[in-house]
This record gives structure tokens, C-alpha cells and sequence, in this order.
């Protein structure tokens, strides 16, 4: 009863709290009776507690070790504010200077210091580990374990070398290793290499129950997360972006539409970022974009909304990203955008590495794959990964996938082939080998094994892929089978899929919604009208760009392409400087041929009563000027285009369509002294004289008209260019 008491007298003292939350009570009994402890609490459970309050009520310091500075600065900050004093806390790792150091160690030393927070990296120094040598360690926290796993999320191999220094440190001392995110691989990964395989484990639900988990299909990414954002005004977030480059756009795209964002990751200097946390902490900015760098350190507690901008590499980075949303348990939307081109990235990423990494790599991606592509409630599938059964019923609709529309299949007769073939070939093969089976799709490890010969061979052909993926991946989670993650995902057999087929039973399963197929970027031509069109209006504009293409003795798509159109009968720009802001307008054109245009669109939308939906106007960023500006200065300079593309780093494609987009917003340049090189007279004015009588600017239906053993798709692309710049700019 005594340690009880002072329990919570020092909970009080310290930290304020009445009560402790969970597990931690006992977490904390254990670690003062000197035992071993691993603990897998979620993010936002109260981890730091764990360790926090024994290391103040223990005899000698406790070495905290974790991976991040800015991790340790907080918690240093908070543990001195709370006990009174800065020698209670300290650092030690690169960032400090020598006195700095002096310091620290000189505290440490008389006995003033309770808790020592230690990099990895500096843990293996050798004057270091002397001076830990000659201390007395209460314990030893390893917070973040999982970086000890080349299965989790952040591997770090500084990690695995954490025992055999703790071994020359001093003998016995506990170990209280804490994660936020552990698979049950990575958790016997973490047992097995800090030897604590006796170590009492605490874990902790990993439902958070008041966050929204969404994905989206990846279309027009930009709008849509400017339309989230301007939808949830006062409200604080985080848009995780796989590049540095793509963090940089976004920060400027949200800028521009009046949305204070500021760009976060490592390729910013350390002052610049302690900043950027800190004016997300005081609010003084609503949005930090950042790589995955950002968030770890931050004890933000009120986090609205946390979006992925790009397909996250693995579960287990999802779970920590989004579990920075609702830390104080209101709310939290997980909004997500995927496509197909982020997961070819990412496996493209992948090819460098050696063999037994990508294995590994591919694998934990196609968890985050099959987690996107699924109809099932996502909840549910976040806890599977995490070894935790859960019921959808208790989700409560806080999934996209719930609250939608599902399409069931009865599954009993399919599910016992598909068993049946794992008992009968042996548990050796993964869910795509089986899928080619039953497709019938005849591929190396397919024929390996004669099974284009075996009686199922294209048995489900006609139900196709996307059938098949549902059926396995929810056997899978019904624990009919199991991934055996120690070799390469192979479907397993499991206790419960084995009575399934002693005795099937009918059952439904969801099917899978075929995801679109996402655009990588925004700012294609494609992709830029929205469904809800004013059709009526559209009827207008377009018989306005005949009269004044009939005026002016140009083909219509000369004044405004389609897609401009289409964008202005869903924004109704009122104005030239809205009109800019249309894809495809850009100051030049508006200038020239706008102002007919904002007319009828302003008169329309005062005789129909519309209240315009401004917050779709989304202004697209100068992230691409500069390349612009470089591109049309080379150009006056007459450099070949295929010059100006390898002194840029990009394809000969790209650069036509950059310089298709400079000139379809209105801006006048020659490229004639490169079309001359490239394109004979005669074909010019072939060309030319296509396009002046040509209904649409197609160039695939130039193609088909002008021959295509007479001319390449670049080549009609050129003249377009040259046709549209000195026609209609």
C-alpha cells in the first residue's frame, strides 16, 4: 500500500493528474519493483508517464534513449516545468556544445539529474559510455522500440546495438522498452534483441476510437485537400507528403489561398524547424506539410485532421501518423488520397535494395495496398494488422468504408477452393500465386509448380481479380488463414480455416471497390472539370467562343480550350482576376478575350440566383514559374527544345507540355527557328491549314486526318504550339 500511496502523491506532485490512465499504474509498479517491461501503448495513451514518474521516484538517474531531438527538447521542457528546476532533465547528443556537455554531465554526477535523454548514435560513443559506467542507473527506457526491427516502420540499426552497450554499462539494470506501433513479428524482434524475453508485457488496445479513417481515390489532390481545409476553418492539421519537393509545393499551393502552412523536413536547418513546431504549437500557424520527419516530438493534443497527401510505406507509419490526430479524444478525421502511380514509386524505390530488404519492403506495402483497396471496415483491419480482433459493429460508422454502400457475394463455395488449395499444395505459396491460379493467368512460379495443369486452373477467370483479392483478404481476416511474415507473406492455413472446412457454413463477404485511377498531380488538362457542370451555361459559353472565334477567324479552342470551359461553369468566375485562376485561362488570354466571358458569367449568375461555391476556386501555385520563365528565356535565346529538356532534367515530352501550357494561358513565344529545323514548309502549312478549319485541337484526330506514316504525335504537337501562340496569343 505504501507504494500506492506515493504513487499518486508524486502523479499529483508532478504532473497534476488525479488518476492514471490504463495500464500505467501498473507499468510503473513494475518498473520500481526492478523488473523488466515492455509496454505497446498507442499514441496518446500517456507512454512518457511510464517512465517519467518512476525515473523521479528511483534512486540515481534513468537513461532514456531516443531517436529524435526534438523528441527529447520537448519532453525535457515539460519534465523541468513540471519538477521546478533544469538540472531535474537533460539531453545528451549532438546538437550540445562542449560546456554544454560539461554541464549536463557535472548535473548527472552530483546526483540532480533524474532523467538522462541519450541518441542512439550517442550512446555508442566511447567517452560516453565511460561516463555512464561510473553513474548509477535506475533504468534504462527505450522508447520507440520498434526502430529495433527491420519490420517496423523506422528501422534504425543504431538500435540493435543497444544491448551489448547496456551490457558493458552495468549488470541487471531493468529495461523498459515502450512503442506506440508493434506487429506481433516486431514485437518478438524487440523481445529477442534487448534479451528481455522474461519482461512482463503491457498492451493497450490500438483502437482509437474517436478517430475517422477515409481514403480517397487520388483525383485532383490539391483542390480537394484546399476544399477539406477551407471546410474545417480554426481547426489545426498535418498533410504528410512523401518528397521534400512535394512538402515545398503544397506549403506554397495553401499559402496562396490564404491558408497559413508551413513546409517541415530534414532538408531544413535545425533552427528553421524548432521554429515551424513551435508556431504550430502556439497556433501561429493552422498547417504544417511535412514529411514523416514531423510529428514524433510534438505533444500536440489537439490535431483536427492528419491527411496523407501520398500512399504511406507501411501500417505502421499510418497508424503513428494518423494517431497525431484527437491525442485529447475529440475529434480527428484520417483523410488519405492513393493511386496506383504512388505504389509504382514507391516499389521503384524499392529495386536498389538488397534482396532481403525489398522482400521485406514490398510486403509491409502490400499490407498498406490491400488496406486502400479494401471495401472492409477499416478500423478492423488497422486492428488485425496490429494481432487484435475487432468487430465492425463497433466501429460506428467512423470509416469511410461503413458508412458506404456495400456490394456482398455469397463466399461458402469459393472460400473452401481456395482453403482446400492451401491445405492440398502446402502452405508455400502467397495470395498472388493463388489468384494467378484461379485466373488462370500462367506466369514462372505458376508453371514451376504444374499448376496450369491443376483442376482449378482458371476456374474463376470471369470473376477477375478484384473478386479473388476480396475473398482472400477477408479469409484472412476472419483468421481462416494467416500470413507467415518470417517467409515472404505465404498464405497459412489456420486452426480456425481448418474446422471451416471439417465444416463450411454460408457467409457473405464485401467486395472490394474497384479504386479509379487517380492522377498523380493536379494541373493535367484531364481531369480538371468537375461533374457538376452547369450544362446550360456551358451551352453558352461555348456558342460565345464561336461567335468570337467567327469574329476573329480562328478555330473555337483558340480563345478557351473545353476543359477551361467546363472549370468556369462550376467556379463562375465574376471577374478577370478569378478568370486567371480557370486552368488553361492565365493573365494573357483573360487580358485578351476574358472580358465578354466574365460578362456573360456575372449576368448568368445574377438572373439565376447562384451562390457561388468560392471555396472550390482553388488558386494554383508559382511552384512551376521559375521552370516556366527558364524555359521561354532559352527560347528566345533559340535553343533547340531537346537542349533546353536535358539542361532541365526532364523529358522531351514534359517540355512540350510545359511549353503547351505556357502558351494555352495566353503567353506569345517563337519556337518557328525550331519547328523549321524539325518540320519541312510544306507540311507546316499543311498542318497549319488543318488546324485553321479544325473543329477541336485533337491531336490524335490530326493524326488520322493528315496521315500518321507522314507525321509523329511531337510533330503535330510543335505545330499546335506554334499554331495557338501566333494565332490566338
Amino acid at each position: 500500500m505504501e507504494i500506492e500511496k506515493s504513487l499518486y502523491d508524486n502523479l499529483q506532485e508532478f504532473f497534476g493528474f488525479d488518476a492514471f490512465k490504463g495500464d500505467q499504474e501498473a507499468i510503473i509498479t513494475n518498473i520500481l519493483n526492478k523488473k523488466d517491461t515492455f509496454v505497446i501503448m498507442p499514441t496518446g495513451g500517456g507512454k512518457s508517464i511510464c517512465y517519467q514518474l518512476p525515473a523521479l521516484m528511483s534512486a540515481g538517474t534513468a537513461i532514456v534513449i531516443s531517436p529524435l531531438i526534438a523528441l527529447m527538447k520537448n519532453q525535457v521542457d515539460q519534465l523541468r516545468a513540471f519538477g521546478g528546476r533544469d538540472s531535474i532533465a537533460h539531453f545528451l547528443n549532438s546538437s550540445l556544445t562542449k560546456g554544454e556537455i560539461t554541464r549536463v554531465k557535472a548535473d548527472v554526477t552530483s546526483g540532480q539529474t533524474k532523467l538522462l535523454y541519450v541518441a542512439p548514435e550517442s550512446l555508442t560513443k566511447e567517452d560516453n559510455i565511460a561516463f555512464l559506467q561510473s553513474i548509477s542507473v535506475s533504468f534504462v527506457a527505450v522508447d520507440e522500440a520498434h526502430c529495433i526491427s527491420e519490420w517496423g516502420h523506422d528501422f534504425r540499426p543504431e538500435y540493435r546495438k543497444i544491448r551489448t552497450i547496456l551490457n558493458e554499462i552495468g549488470d541487471n539494470i531493468p529495461i523498459i522498452a515502450l512503442t506506440a506501433t508493434a506487429t506481433p513479428k516486431v514485437q518478438s524482434d524487440i523481445r529477442k534483441n534487448l534479451q528481455m524475453t522474461d519482461a512482463t508485457l503491457f498492451k493497450s488496445s490500438f483502437n482509437r476510437s474517436n478517430l475517422y479513417y477515409e481514403v480517397r481515390p487520388k483525383k485532383n489532390v490539391v483542390k480537394e485537400i484546399v476544399k477539406f481545409i477551407r471546410n474545417n476553418v480554426g481547426k489545426t492539421g498535418i498533410i504528410y507528403c512523401l518528397s521534400r519537393k512535394k512538402v515545398e509545393e503544397i506549403a506554397e499551393v495553401l499559402n496562396i489561398n490564404g491558408i497559413k502552412a508551413l513546409p517541415y523536413h530534414a532538408g531544413l536547418d535545425a533552427k528553421t524547424r524548432a521554429e515551424t513546431q513551435d508556431k504550430f504549437l502556439m497556433e501561429d500557424v493552422q498547417v504544417i506539410v511535412a514529411t514523416i520527419a514531423f510529428g514524433m516530438g510534438i505533444d500536440k493534443p489537439d490535431v483536427r485532421y492528419v491527411i496523407h497527401h501520398d500512399i504511406p510505406k507501411s501500417m505502421e507509419g499510418y497508424y503513428q501518423e494518423t494517431g497525431r490526430a484527437g491525442r485529447d479524444g475529440g475529434e480527428g478525421h484520417c483523410l488519405s488520397f492513393y493511386s496506383k502511380k504512388d505504389v509504382d514509386k514507391l516499389i521503384k524505390f524499392m529495386k536498389d535494395k538488397p534482396v532481403s530488404e525489398r522482400e521485406i519492403g514490398t510486403q509491409i506495402l502490400k499490407e498498406v495496398i490491400d488496406y486502400s483497396e479494401s471495401s472492409v471496415c477499416r478500423r478492423k483491419q488497422i486492428l488485425h494488422y496490429f494481432g487484435e480482433k475487432f468487430d465492425e459493429t463497433g466501429c460506428n460508422s467512423m470509416c469511410d468504408n461503413c458508412r458506404s454502400t456495400k456490394t456482398h457475394f455469397e463466399a461458402e463455395e469459393d472460400l473452401v477452393k481456395v482453403l482446400n488449395f492451401i491445405k492440398e499444395e502446402g502452405d508455400k505459396f502467397d495470395d498472388q500465386h493463388i489468384i494467378n491460379v484461379f485466373i488462370g493467368q500462367n506466369n514462372q512460379p505458376v508453371s514451376a509448380y504444374k499448376h496450369d495443369e491443376h483442376a482449378l486452373f482458371g476456374y474463376g477467370k470471369d470473376k477477375g481479380v478484384n473478386y479473388w483479392n476480396s475473398l482472400i483478404r477477408q479469409a484472412e481476416l476472419s483468421d481462416f488463414v494467416k500470413k507467415d511474415i518470417d517467409h515472404y507473406g505465404l498464405l497459412v492455413l489456420t486452426e480456425e480455416g481448418r474446422k471451416y472446412l471439417s465444416n463450411p457454413y454460408a457467409l457473405k463477404f464485401i467486395l472490394n471497390k474497384e479504386m479509379e485511377a487517380g492522377d498523380e498531380e493536379d494541373g493535367d488538362e484531364a481531369g480538371q472539370a468537375s461533374g457538376a457542370l452547369d450544362t446550360e451555361l456551358l451551352k453558352m459559353l461555348k456558342d460565345l467562343r464561336k461567335k468570337i472565334a467567327k469574329q476573329k477567324s480562328l478555330p473555337p479552342f483558340v480563345i478557351f480550350q473545353d476543359p477551361s470551359l467546363d472549370e468556369m461553369c462550376t467556379h463562375y468566375p465574376v471577374s478577370i482576376e478569378e478568370l486567371k485562376q480557370i486552368h488553361g485561362v492565365g493573365a494573357g488570354k483573360a487580358l485578351k478575350f476574358g472580358a465578354p466571358f466574365v460578362q456573360l458569367i456575372k449576368q448568368y449568375v445574377e438572373d439565376n440566383n447562384i451562390e457561388r461555391a468560392q471555396d472550390l476556386v482553388v488558386k494554383s501555385t508559382a511552384n512551376k514559374s521559375a521552370l516556366k520563365v527558364s524555359i521561354i528565356q532559352n527560347i528566345d535565346r533559340k535553343i533547340a527544345l531537346d537542349d533546353i529538356a536535358g539542361s532541365k532534367g526532364i523529358s522531351y515530352e514534359d517540355l512540350l507540355k510545359e511549353v503547351e501550357s505556357i502558351v494555352y494561358s495566353g503567353t506569345k513565344i517563337n519556337i518557328g527557328y525550331f519547328v523549321d529545323e524539325m518540320i519541312d514548309q510544306d507540311r507546316q502549312d499543311e498542318v497549319f491549314d488543318y488546324f485553321r478549319s479544325a473543329e477541336e485541337d485533337s491531336i490524335k484526330t490530326a493524326l488520322k486526318e493528315l496521315g500518321e506514316e507522314d507525321y509523329t504525335y511531337e510533330d503535330i504537337q510543335l505545330m499546335r504550339i506554334k499554331f495557338i501562340s501566333e494565332l490566338g496569343n
